[in-house]
């Protein structure tokens, strides 16, 4: 597909499962769980999206914003959280049929880290993010968030 439409799955409103590793980086198996909320739309025509997660009984919060480029056929993704407003450097990648992945590079606590999103279309009504952060190069991806989203209301025209 690698179209301004590989997001198009996303639209609408979701209730998603969040599991987090509670420490990241320090080999770590302790991972925690909660819910919360997403609505994500379309904008300029499907060349950007946004989504914005709502997260029950925690401080914070945030919104993906993805940009399609069709000179490239990658998509960016910038995450925005609502501890401190700022728009993150973006991964970015492509779809290869139901699977999208997107890599980049940030910072973890102050500490350099690789960043890779794998992004599962699996119907309908449900999908799956994952996060894994590398500390030491490419060989070292440890898995840190997932997300599985599941459908909780129309999609939008």
């Amino acid at each position: 597909m690698n179209s301004k439409d590989d997001f198009d799955f996303l639209r609408g409103r979701w209730r998603v499962v969040h599991r987090r590793l509670r420490k990241r980086g320090v080999g770590s198996t302790d991972w925690e769980e909660f819910e919360g909320t997403a609505v994500n739309r379309s904008l300029l025509g499907r060349l950007a999206n946004i989504e914005e997660h709502a997260i029950a009984g925690e401080d914070f919060g945030g919104i993906a914003l993805r940009t399609y480029s069709p000179s490239s056929g990658l998509w960016s993704i910038y995450w925005v959280s609502s501890r401190d407003g700022v728009l993150g450097p973006p991964v970015v990648g492509r779809f290869a049929g139901d699977v999208g992945l997107f890599e980049g590079a940030d910072e973890d606590a102050g500490r350099a880290v690789d960043v890779r999103f794998i992004w599962h279309r699996i119907g309908p009504t449900s999908a799956r993010w994952s996060q894994f952060f590398s500390y030491g190069g490419p060989a070292q991806w440890e898995m840190n968030w997932i997300m599985d989203f599941s459908r909780a209301g129309d999609v939008p025209p």
